[in-house]
């Protein structure tokens, strides 16, 4: 199985610290970031990682190299100024993602989710994907998604998760899509409508690294 991290984002809310550095290079104890989540993706056994960047994408193959050091194999996907957004941004990375399912983990998060749970999970043809759900956070104490006793996501729900940035695709969620630029959320609704979308609920520990507080937490957390 094939990776890919999600590292094209502005990351306004983490200014000034991203006005020089992208997000997922920022460090928080002992690593940045995004090589916590290498580490850990190639403890589970995947090493064929694809990196897409925008804003200050240079750093990265700069910062990271080829990823020899870490027992892998990353390839970066480049886009413009601004990005693709999240869809959009795996739309262009197909190519290099090919025709198996693949996982997907945004790159600002940090958790201690171990990836294999979602290699061994036997994406069959009829599920579009599989996601990792979480207890939402008081940035998002609504939720994003309700789950059905069944394992199916559902749009409506008496209690929704918060979709961690964790999951697994199978190509065909995107290959009727043109190049552009895309949010991830219009492409779920259609893989829940039709009951495409499955997920499973992590309650061990979880967080998105969107503020310069929640930074400065897991910086202590790490310590």
């Amino acid at each position: 199985m094939k990776a890919m991290i999600l590292a094209a984002g502005r990351g306004e809310r983490l200014r000034p610290l991203t006005d020089h550095t992208p997000k997922p290079l920022l460090q928080a104890g002992k690593y940045r970031l995004i090589e916590y989540l290498i580490q850990d993706l190639v403890k589970a056994g995947i090493a064929d990682i694809i990196i897409n960047y925008a804003h200050l994408g240079e750093q990265f193959p700069s910062v990271l190299g080829d990823g020899e050091r870490y027992g892998a194999t990353l390839r970066y996907s480049p886009e413009p100024e601004g990005g693709l957004e999240t869809a959009g941004g795996i739309i262009k990375a197909l190519p290099l993602l090919g025709n198996e399912p693949f996982l997907i983990v945004n790159g600002d998060i940090w958790t201690d989710f171990s990836f294999e749970r979602l290699i061994n999970s036997n994406l069959k043809p009829d599920t579009l994907c599989r996601l990792v759900m979480v207890a939402n956070p008081s940035h998002n104490p609504n939720g994003d998604f309700a789950l059905t006793e069944s394992g199916h996501l559902a749009i409506n729900g008496d209690t929704k998760y918060t979709y961690s940035g964790i999951g697994v695709y199978q190509p065909a969620l995107f290959t009727s899509y043109e190049p552009q630029r895309l949010a991830l959320k219009s492409v779920l609704l259609q893989a829940i409508e039709a009951q495409s979308a499955k997920a499973i609920y992590y309650q061990g520990q979880w967080s998105d690294i969107g503020t310069i507080e929640r930074l400065e937490q897991l910086k202590l957390q790490l310590s």
